[in-house]
């Protein structure tokens, strides 16, 4: 997997730089400067472009449009320390297939780089009902259908605690069930609906309105 890296805060972009190269991950360039970074995604089609959402001469966002606009279609995905709805469905909106927070786990950001290389588009999971929004935004209207017809009561109960950006560890606690049956159940709600992310799956909840709650 070749990544290019474009942030403007050094310690963070030559440290991430060293924890990838040590899980045998290519960082073929690792810019503060965005012009650069965008030269070198140019010549060099790397596997993912990382890029930060807040830099001085040009925002992530402002790169990814610069990168979608050459034509260059490779994933990008934002590793950001911002929250803010509006920067999570511009940056969706605007053809990034990740928008990660840059205080995951090491093994959950490359798990979610691998995943983004793959196709999948991957939202940080406390963002999930973010991008459920982005995405219902865009979506258009389908033949109603009811795609939740094979899943269990549980599996039910847990995709709504899905749609609600709650992790595995805390649906385990709330429904006084181990981490591994809700590994277990969440696998299988993905395969009933036919999906590959728990993102995916929390979307389809959304759009069909699934869960009855306040909002």
């Amino acid at each position: 997997m070749r990544i290019l890296l474009i942030d403007d805060h050094a310690l963070f972009r030559i440290g991430l730089q060293e924890l990838l190269q040590r899980r045998g991950i290519n960082v073929i360039g690792a810019f503060g400067d965005c012009q650069e970074g965008i030269e070198l995604a140019s010549r060099e089609q790397p596997d993912v472009v990382l890029l930060d959402m807040r830099m001085p001469d040009m925002s992530g966002i402002e790169v990814l449009q610069v990168l979608r606009e050459k034509g260059l279609t490779m994933p990008i995905a934002m590793l950001t320390t911002s929250r803010e709805e509006s920067d999570v469905i511009n940056a969706l909106q605007g053809g990034a297939q990740g928008y990660l927070l840059k205080d995951m786990e090491p093994d959950e950001l490359i798990n979610a780089l691998r995943a983004i290389v793959g196709g999948a588009t991957i939202v940080a999971q406390e963002l999930t009902g973010i991008l459920a929004k982005a995405v219902q935004g865009e979506s258009e209207t389908t033949a109603a259908r009811d795609v939740f017809s094979d899943l269990t009561p549980r599996e039910a109960e847990i995709l709504c605690l899905l749609a609600d950006g709650q992790s595995n560890k805390v649906i385990a606690r709330n429904l006084g069930i181990s981490d591994g049956t809700v590994k277990l159940h969440v696998k299988s709600i993905l395969r009933k609906l036919n999906v590959h992310s728990r993102v995916e799956a929390a979307v389809i909840a959304v759009e069909q309105a699934l869960c009855s709650r306040e909002q």
